[in-house]
Formats: structure tokens, sequence, C-alpha cells
């Protein structure tokens, strides 16, 4: 079963973390995508009382409420065994919708979050965090020298390629195989539900080839697939198909279960992609 055959019915009321049913043969890695559905956030709930996890620290809700989210949140993507080891473990960078990607370390939990939409590393013990509400998560994987990626892709870092940049560096900096590489695409904007004008389309394509394949003309207006689109640089980043999984679930179609900038108009909280590779006293 890969991401796209995984059940995606959260509730309100229980913290959920998605993963690829991929993955789970590799107990060294660390990964999910998170939900709207449980935490302490009320700000954004319909009815201003129920739950929810927002991990964004946004300026409408309490900052305690969120930390306590994120506590709630990395407890479930890394086991109660790793409780202890609370939010600091968890390594964010700026997102401005850009192609940059860093390699980042433990010595980047004491600093300030540079701006970049990507980062990789090959150092066990932290969890690289990318936070969306509409935009695609891309996690990449490295199972033979033990490395990882988080990509933030709106369609202004799609432009630039920032997964296929993503993929080079992580050839350049720790030998990566891209036919070796697996990769996973969260939650995210469908393209049954973006809405882009003229000006993204030909923005696309004056980057792609392939560009007119990803749009479409309806009714409505123009439609932009996102996730077709990463899917696409991947590829030809040199990924195989098969080792390409997506969650395919919209987050404009289920606002019950998921955080939709669109959908909202603007006012939502955020959900978190994470991965990382476990400490060596927690390999199994």
């Amino acid at each position: 079963m890969d991401c796209a055959d995984l059940p995606v019915s959260p509730t309100l009321k229980t913290l959920q973390v998605l993963r690829c049913d991929a993955w789970q043969c590799m107990p060294w890695l660390v990964h999910g995508f998170s939900t709207r559905s449980g935490g302490q956030s009320t700000v954004y709930s319909t009815d201003g009382q129920t739950g929810e996890l927002n991990l964004g620290l946004t300026a409408e809700d309490d900052r305690e409420r969120v930390l306590a989210n994120r506590r709630a949140y990395l407890r479930e993507v890394c086991g109660l065994a790793e409780k202890e080891a609370g939010e600091r473990l968890l390594l964010q960078v700026r997102q401005v919708h850009s192609r940059i990607v860093l390699r980042v370390g433990h010595a980047d939990l004491e600093k300030e979050p540079e701006t970049a939409d990507g980062m990789v590393t090959d150092e066990r013990g932290l969890l690289l965090a990318i936070q969306t509400a509409d935009c695609v998560p891309v996690l990449v994987v490295d199972p033979e020298h033990k490395a990882v990626g988080a990509f933030h892709a709106g369609w202004r870092g799609t432009a630039q390629s920032i997964v296929e940049h993503g993929v080079r560096q992580m050839k350049a900096e720790f030998g990566s195989r891209p036919e070796h590489l697996e990769a996973a695409l969260g939650p995210c904007i469908g393209g049954c539900c973006y809405e882009v004008g003229e000006d993204v389309r030909e923005e696309f394509r004056r980057q792609f080839s392939d560009a007119e394949e990803l749009f479409e003309e309806t009714a409505e207006g123009l439609r932009l697939d996102l996730v077709e689109a990463n899917r696409r640089q991947l590829q030809r980043a040199g990924l195989s198909a098969e080792r390409t999984f997506a969650l395919n679930a919209c987050t404009a179609c289920g606002p019950e279960g998921f955080f939709s900038y669109r959908k909202s108009g603007g006012r939502t909280g955020r959900m978190m992609a994470v991965i990382g590779l476990r400490n060596e006293s927690r390999r199994t």
C-alpha cells in the first residue's frame, strides 16, 4: 500500500498522523504528515470550541496552545519513547516560496531559522519540518546513504523546480543516486480546486515544455495540478514512478480534515510534514 492508498478520515477529536506505508520497512526513518484533527487550538474551528491541531505560530492563535500541539504531534510521530525530546529536535526554515535548499544539522537548532524552502540532512536525531496549508509538502529519503530532505512546493517554488534542485543537492552533498531515492507528496490543494491566473500558466510555459498538460480550463477558470507538476519534476530528476508516492488528499475538498488557505480565505492554521533519522539508540 502506498501513500495514495492510505485511509484519510481524520476527525476533529483525534490526533492523526498520515504516513507512507511503503516507508514502514525503514525503522531508522521518522516521518509524518499532520492533519487538522486533534490538538488544543480553537481559533480556527467552526464552533470556536473544538480543539484542532494548528502547528503554525500564526497571529490569531495562542502560542502556548500551538507549542502544546507540536509536542503532542512529535510524540505521535516519534513514538512515546522519544517524548522527552520535545520540540528541540524540530528544525524549520523561514519559507518564502523560493528554490533555496539548505544542508542542515544539529548546529542549526541554536540559530534563528534561515530563509529557504527546503532542507537536507544526514544527521540523526533531527526532524526537518515544512509547514503548509495548501502548498505541496514533499519528503524525500535516500535509503542507501541514510539521508533525507523536506521541501515546500507552492506554485512559485514548483515553477522554480525546487524538488529537482533538492534532489541535485542530495546528490552533491551525500552522493545520493536519484534512482534510489523515494519521495512522498502530502496533503495539498488538488487540481480539482486550485484556480490560478493566466500569469501562472505563462510562468510555467517559460519553464517547462509540458506545462500545458498541468493546466485545465473549466467554466470556473484555469486550474493547476501541483501534485502532477512535482511528480514530473521528481521523475525528471531521476526518481522512478514506482518510488514516488502521493497522498492524493485535497486540502480544499476536505476542510474538515485539513487546513486550507484558499478555502478559508487566508485565515487558517498550518499543517506540518516532518522527516528525520532516528538516533542510533532507537534503531531496531
